[in-house]
């Protein structure tokens, strides 16, 4: 059948007006309230950021190690002879490797004694961003930079991401270097990273990192960095807190009081 020129503007001009009252009518459907749209409406709750603060002073009053004890027991940290095998969670280090730019001759002469240190959980984590395999991620409900150990293949590039020399990679198997095996807590194998995780397995159940409850003398103060009212956030507006090399912009959540 032919159809002239006139006939087919008339159907083009239907068709629009089909296409266009179609798009009305589910304008108009997904307009009206519904169950999903409300759940979405909802504001979310308020995630947390979990943080530490480090009391050097008191640190270095007691010298004791409860904390990485604690830490080792927890998490069936492997105790290997070889330093260069050495499998680190939380550990001590010399002032001027924690704060290279600002060491002086006064800081030397102040901080003889080692500081703690640990996993930084950073804002804007490096090892996240250069992990392959997303066997390390961030949380998004608590900020708690997390690890994989079945994702992870060894590639170490987390390592090389990390400015502060927080992650530890098993070059040998670390269970017969585990004394006690604590069955609440996964062993390792080697060929992958770990660190330190803010102890997320208890703080699931309410309780506080394995750290901070050993520690004697009340050095390590934990909570929640976003609560106001949190004794982290009161510690943090008494006291002046700063945080390992912030000029990197990843945002460490681990503050030291000098």
């Amino acid at each position: 059948m032919k159809i002239t020129r006139k006939d087919f503007l008339k159907i083009l001009g239907g068709s629009a007006v089909a296409a266009t009252a179609g798009t009305l009518a589910r304008s108009a459907a997904s307009a009206e309230p519904n169950a999903a749209t409300n759940k979405a409406a909802e504001p979310k709750a308020a995630v947390k950021r979990w943080g530490m603060v480090i009391d050097t002073s008191k640190c270095r009053e007691s010298g004791c190690d409860d904390c990485i004890r604690a830490c080792r027991v927890a998490h069936n940290i492997p105790q290997i002879p070889n330093p260069k095998q050495e499998i680190k969670w939380i550990w001590k280090e010399p002032f001027e490797n924690v704060f290279p730019m600002q060491q002086t001759d006064y800081t030397r002469q102040a901080f003889k004694t080692p500081l703690t240190v640990l996993c930084n959980h950073c804002a804007d984590p490096g090892c996240v961003r250069v992990c392959p395999t997303k066997a390390t991620w961030k949380r998004e409900d608590d900020g708690i930079v997390m690890m994989d150990y079945h994702r992870c293949i060894g590639c170490r590039y987390c390592m090389a991401g990390c400015p502060y020399g927080s992650r530890s990679f098993n070059f040998v198997d670390p269970r017969p270097y585990v004394a006690e095996i604590n069955p609440e807590y996964p062993t390792r194998t080697k060929g992958v990273v770990e660190k330190c995780n803010f102890c997320e397995e208890r703080l699931a159940v309410g309780k506080q990192p394995a750290c901070v409850e050993a520690c004697r003398d009340k050095a390590l103060v934990f909570g929640d960095l976003n609560d106001e009212n949190s004794g982290i956030r009161q510690v943090l507006r008494e006291r002046f807190a700063v945080q390992r090399k912030p000029e990197l912009g990843f945002g460490p959540a681990v503050f030291y009081l000098l």
